[in-house]
């Protein structure tokens, strides 16, 4: 196989990938994290809301509407937390079980 081919092929690849990650139902990081709502601590969450467009401004322990990465659904269900569905990222989570 040549460089071109290989290149080509590695391409599309990639572009199939990111189509599956983008018709999934769960926000995921690129590197596989989930948002998970309702966990932050005060300064703590890992991205803006509605509310405020930076990390590290959540006001209070626990706000529904401020989120963080976690490993996996199961680790943020654990943690009493929401996972953050990817059609409404920021704006609505929703309970996954």
């Amino acid at each position: 196989m040549s460089k071109t081919s290989q290149l080509i092929s590695s391409a599309l690849a990639a572009l199939l990938a990111t189509g599956l990650v983008a018709t999934s139902s769960v926000a995921v990081a690129a590197d596989g994290k989930v948002k998970c709502a309702g966990i932050a601590k005060a300064g703590k969450n890992d991205c803006g809301t509605a509310a405020h467009s930076c990390a590290g401004q959540a006001k209070t322990d626990n706000d529904p509407k401020e989120w963080k990465y976690v490993k996996s659904e199961k680790e943020c269900t654990d943690m009493k937390g929401m996972v953050v569905a990817a059609k409404t990222e920021d704006k609505k989570p929703v309970e996954k079980k």
